[in-house]
């Protein structure tokens, strides 16, 4: 496996509304540390979308694992102008990445027309990646359900490796995380 996809979560949906709340220190740390171990396993390139949250999240992430890593990370976007109806503030955000990715597109060529430009996006990612990487738990379900069945579909005959990362997941690396930073200040 070269290329991996890696989605989850939108921020809203985990509550988090600024960039310096706890829980993305958290998440960021559990990314880290699932991106490395698919790093050691072969991947070079991680693949995401410009959403805010985990797939923003992963792009910072990743960028901070390059001068440890050879490994490269795409943007793409399901259509044009994804970030049209942002606020002023995210629209900055997302250009600011868009220069720091090693590779930005749109799948679809137009602005937002409708939904199956959504479902192209899926196929583009399951068909274009060699494995995926959900932050996501089935229970609580949110808009990367859709990715969470489009992924489960697909692996029907096909060998496609997928992982979900879920809240329980993310429990132990908060703890993990305390403990580091409990052992580093008794240094």
């Amino acid at each position: 496996m070269t290329r991996l996809w890696v989605s989850g979560y939108r921020a809203y949906e985990l509550g988090v509304f600024k960039s310096d709340d706890p829980k993305v220190t958290i998440i960021k740390y559990a990314l880290r540390a699932e991106i490395i171990r698919q790093l050691e396993q072969g991947v070079d390139w991680i693949i995401t979308g410009p959403q805010l949250g985990i797939e923003q999240w992963t792009i910072e992430v990743v960028n901070e694992l390059k001068s440890e890593y050879a490994v490269q990370v795409a943007m793409m976007a399901p259509y044009l102008n994804i970030e049209k109806n942002w606020n002023t503030e995210k629209q900055a955000q997302l250009a600011q990445l868009k220069t720091q990715v090693d590779y930005y597109a749109s799948v679809s060529a137009h602005e937002y027309q409708n939904p199956s430009q959504l479902k192209s996006y899926q196929t583009f990612m399951l068909s274009h990646t060699d494995g995926a990487l959900l932050i996501y738990d089935p229970e609580f379900e949110g808009k990367t359900k859709y990715d969470y069945y489009a992924i489960t579909n697909y692996q029907n005959g096909k060998d496609y490796p997928w992982q979900a990362v879920s809240f329980d997941d993310l429990q132990e690396y908060a703890l993990v995380y305390g403990e580091e930073q409990e052992s580093d200040k008794n240094y």
